[in-house]
């Protein structure tokens, strides 16, 4: 009986092997054996996705050329294919999986851990029914937690219908990209735009998003206002109230109107303290991270994009010190509990102050096993590293390590206990409101005490005072300008996505769980922010994000057709996909429905967009921005041609002639003899025919540096050492 093990990748299965008694590194697979495995077991793995979509001009080679009377492009059966350079890796796959008599799916522990998984023995056109088919689910890479899970292996088939969701989710998207990328590409193509412009079910509301803000910002026309703000002198101690209920003026009139209904006055005058209130408060300590949570607080300490954050916590996750990443709970079962009590002085080793964790009993603010359904929160391992040992690892990485440990040390510590003071006071017929904190027990705060990466707000101490006590007060108008909506950070966007644009405060956004969707999920969000970014769509300057020329669009022409910008249907989506794997919905049911909605848009846009004003003028201004750039980057004439146009094509610089009927393939490059070539060495070279004298070129056979002039000769670049 052989039974075959299928990894997601080469690092997993390495991880496998180090927890069993034996192994033998075959071409492609290991043999390997252990007490909790059968005998003839053998590891394979994928290199992630060694399945993929085919692409349109597979079906049919007229495809190859976008044309809008290809579309829509609705194949009646999905091909998948094997990319060339893994074909080796799948027929050894493959090869193993047709020999195996029991199957033991160990890749991620996720959706698209079952697509890979069931993908490859999908292609591989074995008898699945043929097969005892396993599933090893496990948070853990340590040696214990793979052995257990090996012990406690599921039934394979009951996650077939993950599997399902997650090959919709793929479908959906090719249905989404491969026909509305072509369709707005070639009709902004007809309005005289170059470029391809990409769209995605995702990542079009994801990136309208980011361009309503920086819209809503552009737009902002700052007012001014008008606080009325008393400075108390009480026994020689001074404080500042505000009114209560607080109340802003739109202007100085209104302001001095008040004032007089309740005989208010400026400057110095006599007041009473109404009434003093004190008050025991505790804060709870954060929620555990999911990966959206962790990725958005590691952006807004670090300026970590959320791609790097990713990859960050999955190693961390390879080096067995950190639980799976890609989950979306904030919550732990009472098992990780109990190991983290267990482990407990293991983990202060890395604090530098002592810290008193008293509370071993769990809390359902963070121990909650109705909330956990496929991984719990990010926490640690029982595998604790010396200091040494994380010293080792890259900086973000060390970071990641000691946010997870301490936020997740937190629960064990008292609340942040404090004692709040509000001081009313009256002056005239109206009331002032102070408010003042003292820290009684800084509690789980002490573990971030030494670990501050942010100017934190200091606490506002107020003096003794007593009820009916006399003060005098200074009353000042305030005048302020109201203040724009707040730019994108790649950290505040993974958020907006999860919550699908509803805007929350950091508490309520981590406290989302599966009943409220948002668009993409934990494993793709730092995804689609990576394409929109490697797109040219989305810009970062000093961690914010804004909207490029073309971005903005691209934007203008989908917003004509509202369903692929919305947050709120995009989730909608999402939630369909969850019902697939829950049996709620089946795959055709969905996959009509994204038709139906591809076939809306092919026939509503292309009217919409001639229509469309704002549109026609966004397209008349990038089409200037383009010729100016163009005109930018032009060095000049092309000295061979004498037609084009020597631009910057970025690996080099290149005749704009190249691509024409008759092509010139003159090129000059950007670095010679391990010297950096400028503009201006470029330009002489192009009117001149010589550069001057130039220092710091590096010779290839004897490694020495000189200086030598550069010549263009029968359009060959050459020394000339005269």
């Amino acid at each position: 009986m052989t039974t075959v093990i299928l990894a997601e990748k080469p690092s997993q299965a390495r991880s496998y092997i180090e927890a069993f008694k034996n192994s033998t590194k075959k071409q492609g697979y290991y043999a390997v054996s252990d007490p909790v495995l059968p005998n003839e077991t053998f590891i394979t793995y994928g290199f992630g996705h060694l399945v993929e979509l085919a692409t349109p001009e597979q079906y049919d080679t007229k495809y190859k050329q976008w044309a809008l009377s290809n579309l829509p492009i609705f194949p009646e059966k999905y091909k998948f294919t094997v990319p060339t350079d893994k074909k080796a890796q799948f027929k050894i796959v493959k090869d193993l999986l047709s020999k195996a008599d029991t199957i033991i799916v160990a890749t991620d522990s996720d959706r698209e851990g079952e697509n890979i998984a069931w993908s490859i023995m999908t292609q591989a056109k074995i008898n699945l029914k043929s097969k005892e088919i396993k599933r090893l689910w496990i948070n853990f890479l340590e040696k214990e937690a793979i052995l257990k899970g090996f012990k406690e292996l599921k039934n394979g088939w009951d996650y077939y219908p993950a599997y399902q969701e997650a090959q919709t989710r793929q479908i959906s998207d090719w249905l989404v990209g491969m026909n509305g990328s072509p369709l707005y590409t070639l009709l902004l193509k007809e309005a005289g735009l170059h470029g391809v412009y990409s769209i995605g079910r995702v990542q079009t509301p994801t990136l309208y998003m980011v361009y309503q803000r920086d819209l809503a910002i552009q737009n902002f026309n700052p007012e001014p206002y008008f606080e009325l703000k008393a400075e108390i002198l009480a026994e020689q101690q001074k404080f500042v109230a505000k009114l209560d209920p607080y109340q802003r003026f739109k202007d100085e009139k209104s302001l001095l109107a008040f004032m007089s209904e309740k005989r208010l006055e400026k400057g110095s005058q006599s007041g009473l303290i109404k009434d003093v209130k004190k008050q025991t408060k505790k804060t709870s300590s954060p929620r555990l991270f999911s990966l959206s949570s962790l990725q958005s607080e590691i952006n807004k300490r670090y300026h970590a994009s959320a791609s790097d954050t990713l990859q960050a916590v999955q190693n961390l996750y390879e080096a067995k010190l950190l639980t799976y990443p890609r989950t979306d709970s904030n919550y732990i079962t009472e098992q990780e509990f109990n190991y983290l009590v267990e482990n407990l002085n293991g983990y202060l080793g890395f604090l530098s102050k002592d810290v008193s964790l008293n509370h071993h009993e769990p809390n359902k603010r963070y121990v909650n096993g109705k909330k956990v359904q496929e991984h719990h929160a990010i926490i640690m391992t029982k595998s604790v590293p010396t200091q040494e040992k994380l010293s080792k690892f890259p900086a973000l990485e060390q970071r990641i390590y000691n946010l997870v440990l301490r936020t997740t040390l937190a629960m064990f510590a008292d609340p942040y206990e404090f004692e709040e003071t509000v001081i009313l006071t009256s002056i005239g017929d109206a009331v002032f409101k102070a408010t003042g904190n003292v820290p009684k027990n800084q509690g789980w705060k002490v573990l971030f005490s030494d670990y501050k990466t942010e100017k934190q707000e200091e606490e506002t101490t107020l003096p003794l005072v007593e009820v009916g006590q006399s003060i005098n007060a200074n009353l000042a108008p305030d005048q302020k300008m109201t203040t724009p909506p707040v730019p994108f950070t790649e950290g505040t966007l993974i958020t907006a996505m999860k919550t699908a644009g509803k805007t929350l405060d950091d508490e309520e956004a981590q406290a989302i769980l599966k009943d409220n969707e948002g668009i993409g999920t934990e494993a793709t969000r730092a995804n689609v922010l990576d394409v929109l970014k490697k797109r040219g769509y989305l810009l970062t300057e000093k961690n914010k994000l804004h909207v490029s020329q073309q971005g903005i669009t691209l934007c203008k022409a989908v917003e004509l057709e509202p369903l692929l910008t919305s947050p709120e249907m995009t989730a909608k989506w999402e939630k369909a996909l969850k019902q697939i794997s829950a049996k709620e919905r089946t795959q055709e049911n969905f996959l009509e429905q994204i038709k139906k909605f591809v076939s809306k848009i092919i026939h509503d846009v292309p009217t919409q967009m001639k229509q469309s004003d704002s549109l026609t003028s966004q397209v008349a201004s990038q089409k200037d921005t383009e010729q100016q750039a163009e005109l930018d980057a032009q060095i000049g004439i092309c000295p061979i041609c004498k037609t084009g146009k020597i631009v910057d094509k970025g690996k080099f610089y290149g005749c704009t002639n190249y691509k024409a009927t008759d092509p010139c393939t003159f090129s000059l490059p950007k670095k010679w003899s391990e010297k950096a070539l400028g503009k201006t060495a470029i330009k002489d070279l192009i009117t001149k025919g010589e550069t001057t004298k130039l220092k710091g070129f590096k010779s290839k056979k004897t490694g020495k540096k000189f200086d030598a002039k550069l010549t263009i000769k029968e359009g060959k670049l050459s020394f000339d050492f005269g």
